[in-house]
């Protein structure tokens, strides 16, 4: 990564998963003896230290019976050779996907519908959707489409007037349709770049849910064709693979074309992103590695992982 920006970004992620890096690689370090081959004890560090980052037992056993392959072959006696090894194997195992971002430009208005359930930070994450893309000039509309809460509502308005965007909603327990089709509409007639529609994250069984979920869409659909062009997944870091049972109710119904993993910065179970990578055929775009605005950051493949296994 070069660039201020980038090498701005680096940092971010570097102390993000610091917790998560520290449970991977002192579990390894504790068990290597310097300067002798590493051995089983090592490679049952580096087991334990990857299934506590909540990797997945699936995958976790993948990279070690790769790894331990290498080490005798190759006669690896030092962690900086270990984990660049790590790290080469790792890109082998994950897919490589485009870096998250998302190309706001291929429509106007650009529409994203948000889902996922209460908790994840779906409220915050678009907030700093909004406010990234206010900082680079474009409009932005909100939507409360989460009419299920009336906390939800409540607290998309304190964030859109913190952030200073205009938010279209409705009163508590009325049609999350009518008020994504009247964002829509708003939208259009005010010539707005972005919209960001939130949606319920918990009704009062998944059916339901999915079912309003998909009702939602066709009505975007049916006022603004092609739209939403997006579909970002919040999931929770800190559920590690719980959140992995989260994300296949929500793709079976939502049409999710994209990932936001949260609350990196106060996790050790940072790993999961490997799980996500590994098992769904969806890129994470963002990542939100602190609680500042700036602090949801792009994410980068390559990045993530040399940052989560360097010695």
């Amino acid at each position: 990564m070069s660039g201020p920006s980038n090498k701005n970004l680096f940092h971010k992620l570097k102390r993000g998963l610091f917790m998560t890096h520290t449970e991977i690689i002192e579990k390894v370090r504790e068990s290597m003896t310097p300067d002798l081959p590493i051995d089983k004890s090592a490679i049952d560090g580096l087991e334990e230290g990857l299934l506590g980052a909540d990797v997945g037992a699936d995958l976790t056993m993948s990279i070690v019976d790769r790894l331990t392959e290498r080490i005798r072959d190759e006669k690896i006696t030092t962690m900086d050779r270990l984990s660049q090894v790590i790290r080469e194997e790792i890109h082998a195992l994950i897919p490589q996907r485009e870096t998250g971002s998302i190309d706001i430009s291929r429509a106007k208005p650009f529409v994203i519908l948000v889902v996922g359930v209460n908790g994840t930070g779906k409220t915050t994450t678009i907030a700093k959707l909004a406010q990234r893309w206010k900082n680079e000039g474009k409009s932005v509309l909100l939507g409360a489409a989460d009419t299920f809460r009336a906390a939800a509502i409540e607290q998309l308005q304190m964030w859109a007037d913190r952030v200073g965007v205009p938010m279209i909603k409705h009163k508590a327990g009325s049609d999350p349709a009518a008020v994504a089709h009247d964002t829509i509409t708003a939208a259009r007639s005010r010539g707005t770049d972005v919209v960001l529609i939130d949606t319920a994250g918990r009704l009062h069984n998944k059916a339901h849910l999915m079912q309003e979920l998909s009702k939602v869409r066709r009505v975007i659909e049916k006022e603004l064709p092609g739209a939403p062009h997006e579909t970002l997944l919040v999931l929770d870091g800190t559920t590690g693979q719980n959140g992995l049972s989260q994300a296949e109710a929500f793709l079976e119904a939502a049409g999710v074309t994209g990932m936001v993993v949260t609350k990196l910065d106060g996790t050790a179970k940072g790993g999961v992103i490997l799980s996500i990578m590994r098992q769904f055929d969806i890129p994470v775009k963002f990542v939100g590695v602190g609680e500042a605005e700036d602090d949801l950051i792009p994410f980068d493949p390559q990045a993530y992982v040399d940052t989560l296994f360097e010695a």
